[in-house]
């Protein structure tokens, strides 16, 4: 029996706490955030806590592990570096990030099973890491620890800036006289078409629409539209992605005469807007 302490009993620890299996782990102490740290000697400690109170709770927990403990956290954007203290008084550091929204405890023996886990750290901690993500019903992937800033940038911009990006296509999409709520209704099926696509394609040939084939006319009338009904604010967006797309249409073999003339007008239009 793996004997494990979770310090910081809030969403994902809480979700931790259902999941571990019950025949294989030991919940030996819920620590809440507030509380006073004695001395643990579990075989694995999770440090759950909001990213900015990690560092203070690896100091607390300082002499108060037996050697060779496993000290996890679960942050997505530091890297196990920062458990560094731990790491030179004897315990195995590292951590692991579930790459999905756990919005309750509850939801995350559910939300876990199939779910990506990004593993880093010491090589004892990424092994018993990858063992706890499979016994999660995970998927474990491991990644060099200089790289954990990056990785969590990457998983911002494809789940929170796509929030984002529908918020912006919603707006623009009022502008024709729909709520906010008839707005996302309609676009959200659209939505889920792309993704499913991004399942079964690469990104490349997943594109669709007006920069897929570099429609140059179309791009024009767009152009002229958001102009004259959104803000700059808006229309940038358009136009920076737009020249993204333009990147995987030449991929997907579009002429590139084509592609280079619109990404000429692109920048042009890109100069005009206010700064």
């Amino acid at each position: 029996m793996i004997s494990v302490s979770i310090i910081g009993v809030g969403r994902v620890g809480g979700a931790l706490a259902l999941a571990l299996p019950k025949d294989k782990y030991s919940v030996d102490n819920l620590i809440g955030r507030s509380e006073t740290v004695g001395e643990i000697l579990t075989d694995v400690v999770f440090i759950t806590t909001q990213d900015s109170e990690i560092v203070a709770v690896a100091e607390s927990l300082m002499g108060k592990l037996k050697p060779g403990t496993i000290v996890f956290h679960t942050s997505g954007s530091n890297p196990s570096s920062i458990l560094d203290a731990l790491k030179d008084s004897g315990c195995k550091t590292g951590s692991i990030h579930p790459l999905v929204s756990v919005s309750s405890p509850e939801l995350g023996p559910e939300r876990f099973r199939g779910a990506y886990f990004c593993v880093e750290g010491d090589d004892d901690a990424v092994t018993h890491g990858k063992e706890i993500v499979a016994d999660l019903g995970g998927k474990p992937f491991t990644i060099d620890t200089k790289f954990k800033t990056l990785y969590h940038a990457s998983a911002v911009t494809a789940c929170g800036h796509l929030v984002a990006l529908f918020d912006a296509a919603v707006e623009m999409m009022t502008k024709v006289g729909l709520s906010d709520a008839d707005a996302k209704e309609i676009l959200l099926p659209l939505v889920t078409s792309t993704v499913q696509n991004l399942g079964e394609q690469t990104t490349a040939a997943a594109l669709t629409g007006t920069f897929a084939r570099a429609d140059i006319e179309t791009f024009t009338r767009h152009l002229g539209a958001l102009n004259q009904y959104v803000s700059d604010d808006l229309l940038e967006i358009y136009l920076l992605l737009g020249e993204r797309s333009l990147e995987l249409a030449a991929k997907q073999g579009v002429s590139p005469e084509r592609i280079d003339t619109l990404r000429t007008k692109v920048s042009i239009a890109k100069s005009k807007l206010k700064w």
